[in-house]
């Protein structure tokens, strides 16, 4: 609907750009010097005049003066009420004076169509340019919404069935393959699996699932079958949860009045109060009698005062804000939260892809054998998860070739095992070393260490003995600490928030140096905290780079 609508006002100011021009070019009949440009007899026929600046009025021009009818309803005065006053009055007195010529062909007729449809078009422009700019944020949302999966593989009668996700229902158990998309909300009732959840809580790294866990409509299962049981469709999952919030949020703003309007609510009673007073003065003294020549004067004030300036260029200079803001990854909703930004005083960071690159890498590698990380990265390249991903991607920077597999398995939830070279190779958990007999103790510090800096601690055995640990995070930024210094020397208090867990947060905002953390929170309730830093008197700006964020976005003063 947005779209129908932005293609409308997108014809309508074409309409009154095409029946505008040749009236703009009659203008130049008006200049004080010859511009030797040839003006054709029909363009000044103030008939075909009035045919081309009527639809402009009346038609394009049509919701000026509803809204100006709104405003008069409401004993107040807007731009809409300058525009419809400013053009009404150009046009009605230029057909007074085409009527004039009726029977009185040497009269010479001070035309104004010109002023009344120029000056349409041009706030139309201004109208348009931010409309555009509104539809922005609007579409990247869509956009974000339409990676939910479109049908689900269900299990009814022990058949498999694809189905579209409207007809999946509570009870229904539904098969989720590898790279496949999770549905809808629910339980795992048979299957292991690892599942990407960053789109729904920001956490990088994928979670284990197995029997009996919960899982998240429109997250990533990425190497194992999983068989669920659908608790939560339709508007009840997360995902139409999310949407849910972020519709809320957006309507219950109170709609920061333009900034033209507030002048012209006082603006309006005088312009036409000094037109009245112009009238009177030329009626009686200057001119005595003289109607049209006090009429010609009142309305010159009017279309003077009329706000095109003010219509155009507070739009126009939106739509330059917002388009760099673009062009540097920054959305803006509408011109009202462009105009906020100078007052902002708290910033809210998401740490998964904003403060953090979003992906794994690896960080750190202690090799207790020779050639541990030539078996590692051999051995991980068989493997789909996305640590895995992060320590081959780790071994081709360090030149490392890969060997060729004699074995292979996934453990889910564990880890790896394969054979190469003829040695048996385990990549994965605490769990997994000591359900081996691999002997682990006498390195527990350095895995505890890491940890606390929030990594992901993986420990590589070679034939039954631990040859090595390596850890994987997801690793800040380049220009994170520099972004979040500028902000403190603004005077502007820097948070973090995460649905990550609380030691890789910490770990996270130490390296950057932010003071206030909040983690392991879940989206509806990041919108909660902007609610309560709002509460506190400040003007809050949310930076996040996902779904998962969106209800704060919508609920913050700038998001």
């Amino acid at each position: 609907r947005k779209e129908e609508r932005l293609k409308r006002k997108q014809r309508q100011l074409a309409i009154s750009i095409i029946l505008s021009l040749p009236l703009l070019y009659t203008m130049l009949a008006h200049m004080p010097f010859d511009i030797g440009l040839p003006m054709p007899h029909l363009l000044m026929n103030p008939w075909f005049q009035l045919l081309l600046a009527t639809p402009v009025q009346f038609y394009i021009g049509g919701p000026f003066y509803v809204g100006a009818y709104r405003a008069l309803r409401n004993k107040s005065a807007n731009m809409d009420v300058l525009v419809a006053l400013g053009t009404s009055a150009a046009y009605f007195y230029s057909l007074y004076e085409a009527f004039r010529t009726l029977g009185n062909p040497e009269y010479m007729p001070r035309l104004y169509f010109e002023t009344s449809a120029v000056l349409i078009t041009l706030v139309l422009v201004g109208k348009y340019f931010e409309d555009l700019a509104k539809g922005r944020t609007t579409e990247a949302i869509s956009k974000l919404l339409s990676l939910q999966a479109k049908e689900a593989t269900v299990i009814r009668n022990g058949e498999e069935r694809k189905v579209p996700l409207e007809e999946v229902v509570i009870g229904d158990t539904i098969l989720v393959k590898p790279g496949e998309k999770i549905p809808v909300d629910g339980t795992v009732i048979a299957g292991a699996s690892s599942v990407d959840e960053s789109m729904i809580t920001g956490e990088s790294i994928p979670v284990d699932k197995k029997e009996g866990d919960y899982v998240i409509g429109a997250t990533m299962n990425t190497n194992g079958v999983l068989t669920i049981r659908a608790e939560k469709v339709g508007k009840d999952t997360a995902l139409a949860n999310i949407i849910k919030i972020v519709e809320e949020a957006q309507g219950s703003k109170a709609p920061i009045q333009r900034m033209a309007d507030t002048i012209s609510g006082i603006f309006v009673p005088i312009v036409v109060g000094i037109a009245v007073v112009a009238f009177i003065i030329w009626y009686f003294f200057v001119a005595p009698g003289d109607l049209a020549k006090a009429l010609e004067v009142a309305i010159a004030v009017l279309v003077i005062a009329c706000p095109c300036a003010l219509g155009l260029a507070t739009p126009t200079s939106i739509m330059v804000g917002t388009g760099k803001g673009a062009e540097q990854g920054i959305l803006f909703k509408g011109g009202e939260y462009l105009e906020g930004t100078h007052k902002i005083n708290a910033v809210l960071l998401d740490k998964t892809g904003t403060v953090t690159k979003g992906k794994p890498e690896v960080t750190d590698v202690l090799q207790f054998q020779e050639n541990m990380l030539d078996y590692a990265v051999s051995a991980e390249s068989a493997s789909e998860h996305p640590l895995a991903h992060a320590i081959v991607e780790y071994g081709k920077k360090q030149a490392i070739s890969i060997k060729p597999l004699e074995h292979f398995s996934a453990i889910t939830g564990h880890g790896i095992e394969a054979v190469i070279d003829g040695k048996s190779i385990l990549i994965g958990t605490r769990k997994l070393m000591k359900e081996r007999s691999v002997e682990i103790s006498v390195h527990e510090d350095k895995m505890v260490e890491l940890e606390k800096q929030g990594k992901t601690v993986m420990l590589v055995a070679i034939d039954g003995q631990l040859a090595g640990i390596i850890a994987v995070a997801d690793t800040v930024k380049e220009s994170s600490k520099e972004a979040i210094q500028t902000l403190k020397q603004m005077g502007i208090e820097v948070y973090m928030v995460t649905g990550d867990n609380k030691r890789t947060a910490e770990a996270i905002a130490n390296q950057v140096h932010i003071d206030h953390v909040y983690a392991e929170v879940l989206p509806e309730d990041k919108a909660k905290i902007v609610e309560e830093l709002q509460k506190q008197g400040k003007r809050v700006a949310m930076v996040g780079d996902g779904i998962n964020d969106a209800p704060a976005l919508a609920k913050a003063d700038i998001g």
